[in-house]
């Protein structure tokens, strides 16, 4: 029975530079050396395979550069040490729904996710971010390279000496570059997540686009860029704007494979239904009339025609060509596409029939507050759902549904059951858009959110301490109000939280004046106070199992198994495991696989302190590798 350690594969959230160097030994092999502190990529051998003109290092070249990039990019290949802890107590019909709230830092979350939503080239179809927008008041992730976890705590509060949470000034002198810092390196770790028919939509304002469309080119790729839309999200001028009043945002749109993704087309209005009659009562259903003259030269577009009623028109209007040739105009007048007005004898159009134009209507890239609305209405949303008395409070910009509904129409599909993230989730916008979403088209949708722990200093009166405690407020009440609104829904409305902490896997980290004391504390290298859940959802992340994956719980010989997936994963995480119950518990585990008809291997996990004794672990490895579990690990 193999032991996880702290630094074990199994142990560690994915390691992107790792896999990266696998994908670049399998195309070329010859690239990849030992180095001083393991494989290596040569440089020579690497301008040999592309020409030296393709490899540079020089300072000269085109893109974007600051102070911090070459750190920001190493943040974002270092292996995160925390995990994510269940919370079912805070969650909202834990059992069956397959919704996440994730409290914690993105950059840390963003990394535990990437082996069970980054694997298979990736698993999120969409992904909507509203980062900070970096006026001096948001709040800035400072991240810190070598202990990003313990910084997190302390910066939210979770520890005893605890951090101010800090802003990002224009006195600072680093206004611009410690946003890049921040966001560059999560920007590289939720490419990883999205398909490969994938899209990202990111709200930002004029203070940064120019830096984001710089970033995401980079990291999406320029031929990527889809779109730049312009929201209009207020409904009056501000008359106190110094210069001009601010009425847009942007939402930058990038593909994961601009060649592959395609936006679904938004219903057709009731006034676009409403340009469409039957006046002469056509079999094929309703139909508009267009021009059939245009200005554009055409050779074969000058010929006289004769109306129904028998007036000749010499041609089409002075200065322009009717668009088809004679013989087409013939061909279509026969097959009753050209109107010709009540009477017979008006200039020819050409019938274009309801039935024959697309089912609905390609984005466009101004969307206006009628259309999917504004900031007050945002804030309205926000205090009848979660009824605060001013949400002013908690976001200047908040966003309202009808604008996160839209990105929905556009991105997702309602038969497909596409997974949408949100990493700066704020008030929780984005789920409650899903849910509303669902409810109307029956739509099965699913929403992981991730919110920071902001302390909300002023909104204690309301039982709240962070922002993240509003997230879940309002995903509380978006599932009742769509329940109520939508009694036949039977959709899910409901979320799982989880909140980021350091693993449950201690690492070795000795007392030098002290060893034999650090040897027997290490006896159980399991965290005190972590629970049986705590350590399964580790081991669900570390392995790239889905967090909502479907988890059976049996008693056999007096301890409760877990089998997770149908069998992929059985675990018994009790503390103690005698010799005599061995067999019992090895024989109950295998005949409760064959039960489920687990196709594929098994991974079966134990607590290594709970084992009597060596003979214990050793009988019981053996006895499951008899019947066909190969992969048995103790933690």
């Amino acid at each position: 029975m193999q032991k996880i350690e702290a630094n074990s594969p199994e142990a560690q959230s994915a390691n992107i530079v790792a896999d990266n160097l696998a994908q670049l030994k399998a195309l070329f092999p010859e690239l990849v050396t030992e180095g001083a502190n393991g494989p290596a990529i040569n440089v020579d051998v690497l301008k040999a395979l592309v020409g030296d003109q393709a490899v540079t290092d020089a300072d000269e070249k085109y893109g974007l550069n600051w102070h911090g990039k070459k750190k920001a990019r190493q943040i974002a290949l270092t292996p995160s040490t925390g995990t994510l802890r269940p919370c079912p107590e805070e969650s909202v019909e834990w059992e069956t729904t397959r919704n996440l709230m994730i409290e914690g830092d993105n950059l840390e979350v963003l990394k535990l996710l990437q082996k069970s939503y980054g694997n298979n080239g990736g698993q999120v179809k969409l992904i909507y971010i509203d980062p900070p927008y970096n006026t001096g008041k948001d709040f800035v992730y400072p991240d810190n390279f070598q202990d990003n976890i313990k910084n997190y705590l302390e910066l939210t509060g979770q520890t005893k000496d605890g951090a101010k949470l800090t802003t990002n000034t224009d006195a600072s002198g680093r206004f611009h570059t410690d946003w890049l810092n921040m966001i560059y390196p999560r920007l590289k770790l939720a490419k990883n997540l999205l398909r490969d028919d994938g899209v990202v939509f990111v709200s930002i304002a004029d203070h940064e686009i120019h830096n984001l469309r710089a970033v995401m080119n980079e990291v999406f790729g320029e031929e990527n860029f889809v779109a730049a839309v312009i929201w209009q999200k207020v409904f009056s001028p501000k008359n106190s704007a110094r210069h001009f009043s601010e009425d847009h945002d942007y939402i930058v749109v990038y593909a994961k494979n601009a060649e592959t993704w395609t936006p679904r087309l938004l219903p057709r209005t009731e006034e676009m239904e409403a340009r469409y009659a039957n006046p002469d009562n056509d079999e094929r259903g309703p139909w508009t009339s267009g021009d059939l003259s245009a200005r554009n030269f055409y050779g074969e577009g000058t010929y006289p025609v004769t109306c129904p009623s028998g007036r000749v028109i010499d041609g089409p209007p002075p200065g322009t060509y009717w668009r088809v040739s004679k013989t087409k105009f013939e061909e279509m007048d026969r097959d009753g596409r050209i109107w010709w007005g009540a009477d017979g004898g008006n200039m020819p159009r050409l019938k274009r029939f309801l039935s024959e134009v697309k089912s609905g209507r390609v984005p466009q890239t101004l969307w206006t507050y009628e259309e999917v609305g504004h900031t007050q209405e945002a804030k309205k949303e926000l205090i009848a759902t979660v009824n605060f008395p001013n949400s002013d409070v908690v976001f200047d910009t908040p966003k309202p549904t009808r604008l996160l509904r839209r990105i929905l129409q556009i991105a997702t599909s309602p038969e497909s059951n596409d997974l949408i993230v949100d990493f700066f989730a704020g008030t929780g916008s984005t789920m409650d858009a899903v849910f509303q979403q669902n409810a109307e088209d029956g739509g099965n949708r699913r929403c992981i959110l991730v919110q920071l722990p902001e302390p909300l200093p002023g909104a204690e009166s309301a039982g709240w301490i962070s922002i993240a405690d509003i997230t879940k407020a309002r995903l509380i009440g978006a599932g009742k109000r769509v329940k109520e609104n939508s009694p036949l829904f039977k959709g899910d409305v409901g979320f799982r939280v989880f909140k980021l902490d350091t693993s449950n896997i201690r690492a070795w980290n000795p007392t030098v004046n002290d060893l034999k004391s650090s040897l027997f504390d290490h006896l159980e290298h399991l965290e005190a106070g972590r629970n049986s859940d705590d350590i399964l959802y580790e081991i669900l992340l570390k392995l790239g199992l889905d967090l909502c994956v479907p988890i059976e719980k049996r008693e056999i010989a007096g301890k409760q198994v877990n089998s997770v997936g149908a069998g992929v994963l059985m675990t018994c995480l009790v503390e103690s495991i005698k010799a005599v119950e061995v067999e019992a518990l090895a024989l109950g585990m295998m005949a409760w696989r064959e039960e489920q008809g687990t196709v594929g291997d098994t991974t079966a996990v134990f607590r290594d302190s709970a084992f009597e004794n060596d003979v214990a672990k050793s009988n019981l490895a053996a006895i499951l590798e008899q019947y066909g579990i190969k992969q048995v690990r103790s933690l």
